[in-house]
């Protein structure tokens, strides 16, 4: 066996699927979907294909062109990372129809009952399937370097509906004959349900695919966006007002990197446990809610997320090894846009804030020094435990000084040329840097790209940014040491971003009685902006400022955005005994509100500091 992707257990040397059609029956009862697949290979293959699974039941696997049984193997034996591979003998097929059951642990879905939803009324479902957990929903080769299509039922109570990172066909009545292999017809066309359809036509990896269902209702923000949420008019609205400015952000995307390929650029605004701030997912991105804060600095969640329909979706990391391909030219796309909308300062902060995210970064991997490299080794390790900014800020560095090399204007040049050349595929490190010395003679005569892309640590010519308010309020954060405070002359334009950078730049801890005096002046406590929120806690944490736990256990209880959770848990769990106790007694009363992937990962922070 050859695998090609240290995630997989997909081998080199067989066919990658091109299509799947899936049938699914979602049973909110149980907490799962009854299911059939049918998957089409590149071409016919005789022998053993390896498929990926976790917590899948496998019921029936069949040729769909004889409707004849087709030996399968299911490995008993789970490895932790990936799953148990999913074996089948074939002879000269090119179509195989497979049904199976979703887990009620499933890693990619979230179950939520109607108390935890805000209308609390109806059950709702959703989906993240970054890195490795679309073959938790069905049975696939989960790796960027497999692209395929799909076409989607989804048959559902008829008091939902269903959004999908595809294009809607049509909702209807549920017809007879087509369940197949998913369930019984008597389910499929029962009382009360309904059949979303969907379609997507544009070669994806398997983790770009996203669904929701639940009460969900839209507003219309621009001629190729809809807001989606909860159907909740204040929220709604909310959403509606904070991404106004999503259609000026596409078309300045179209003028950077070249055409829009999607389509539609709609968003849905999920309930707080999602653990991401945003995920790609294309056609439809989801978001926190945390981001929609009331003075559209929401947006740049969005314009990061936009940037990658070009990085990340049209060009794709062939395996979580070359990750930085997708999230370091996302950053620099991402901060680029806001450059355009915002200004240069405002990117200048984003930059700022980004720096310091990579020194703190790579202190948390001082003992684990591989993950600070942008070309890593991940075999053996599960990218959620070592997800961080490197990726994003190390690549962001080493794409800005290529630019500050070659200048913007070739810079700009050179970035479209290589959205254009590898639209629609997989690629990895190596063939980015063979592109980059074709297309930019010299280039390693001028930059390391060795050091670069295969170091370890920062390499010399990442820089800070320069600008004006950047320094300012990092020397103003400097001062604090001496116990000055900023005036709130000096604070009066800041937003956001602004007390963010300086609660980073603080000192890791500082007397108690400079947080409790920070927070009675400025309310940083009770900031509706949770990145500052969070960072305020986290020095107060450190500095044992007990007095605050109580908006800590709040915080933890109300968001599952693991952006907020990793860095609060470390914090309480490198404390004192009873930090580390209430730290414990918080998740345990909090864990089956959070999702899967961020259950693991509290538990890894649990596992290595208790």
């Amino acid at each position: 066996m050859a695998p090609i992707d240290p995630h997989s257990f997909t081998d080199s040397t067989h066919p990658l699927t091109t299509h799947i059609s899936l049938t699914l029956y979602f049973n909110f009862s149980t907490s799962t979907i009854t299911s059939s697949a049918l998957l089409t290979l590149s071409s016919p293959h005789t022998g053993d294909l390896v498929l990926d699974t976790r917590n899948l039941t496998i019921t029936s696997f069949v040729d769909p062109i004889t409707n004849t049984h087709i030996p399968f193997h299911l490995n008993p034996v789970a490895d932790p990372i990936k799953g148990q591979p999913l074996t089948v003998s074939l002879s000269n097929h090119s179509k195989i129809l497979i049904g199976f059951v979703t887990s009620v642990s499933s890693s990619a879905l979230q179950w939520l009952n109607p108390p935890q939803t805000f209308n609390k009324k109806y059950p709702f479902v959703y989906t993240q399937c970054q890195a490795i957990h679309a073959r938790s929903i069905f049975p696939c080769q989960d790796t960027p370097t497999s692209r395929v299509r799909y076409n989607a039922k989804l048959n559902i109570p008829h008091q939902l509906s269903a959004v999908m990172s595809a294009r809607h066909v049509e909702r209807r009545g549920p017809v007879s004959g087509e369940a197949g292999l998913a369930c019984d017809e008597s389910l499929w066309c029962g009382e009360g349900r309904v059949v979303e359809e969907f379609v997507m036509e544009q070669p994806i990896p398997p983790y770009l695919f996203a669904f929701a269902v639940g009460e969900i209702g839209c507003r219309e923000v621009g001629p190729r966006t809809r807001v989606y949420a909860e159907a909740v008019s204040s929220v709604l609205d909310a959403a509606a007002k904070e991404f106004a400015g999503t259609e000026e952000m596409i078309r300045i995307g179209e003028r950077l990197f070249g055409e829009y390929d999607w389509e539609r650029f709609d968003l849905l605004v999920l309930p707080p446990s999602f653990p991401y701030g945003g995920m790609e997912n294309p056609r439809m991105v989801f978001l926190t809610p945390t981001v929609i804060k009331g003075d559209a600095t929401g947006a740049q969640v969005v314009a990061h997320e936009l940037a990658h329909s070009w990085t990340g979706n049209l060009i794709t990391n062939k395996t979580n090894d070359h990750f930085w391909l997708n999230e370091g030219f996302t950053t620099y796309a991402e901060r680029r846009i806001v450059e355009a909308v915002q200004g240069e300062e405002i990117a200048a902060l984003n930059i700022g804030i980004g720096w310091k995210g990579l020194v703190d970064t790579v202190e948390r991997f001082k003992d684990n020094m591989e993950f600070t490299k942008l070309l890593t080794n991940q075999e053996g390790v599960d990218p959620d435990d070592v997800y961080s900014e490197i990726p994003y800020e190390k690549g962001f560095q080493f794409l800005w000084c290529i630019e500050r090399q070659i200048g913007r204007a070739a810079f700009d040049e050179f970035v479209k040329k290589y959205i254009a050349a590898f639209k629609f595929q997989s690629i990895d490190t190596q063939t980015f840097l063979e592109f980059l010395r074709a297309n930019v003679p010299g280039i390693e005569n001028d930059i390391d790209l060795k050091t670069w892309t295969e170091g370890t640590g920062i390499p010399p010519e990442a820089m800070e940014p320069v600008s004006n308010i950047y320094t300012k309020i990092v020397s103003l954060a400097h001062e604090f040491t001496q116990g000055r405070m900023p005036s709130e002359e000096e604070v009066a334009n800041w937003h956001g971003q602004q007390w963010e950078l300086y609660l980073e730049n603080l000192p890791k801890s500082v007397e108690a009685s400079q947080v409790t005096a920070l927070d009675q002046r400025y309310r940083l406590s009770e900031s509706k902006d949770y990145e500052v929120k969070v960072a305020f806690l986290q020095l107060a944490i450190r500095s044992r400022c007990d007095e605050y736990y109580n908006v800590v256990e709040k915080t933890l209880k109300e968001v599952g955005r693991m952006k907020y959770l990793r860095p609060l848990y470390t914090a309480l769990v490198q404390g004192k005994e009873e930090e580390k106790i209430f730290a414990q007694r918080v998740f345990a009363e909090t864990r089956e509100t959070y999702h899967p992937i961020a259950q693991g990962v509290v538990e890894s922070i649990f596992s290595k500091h208790l």
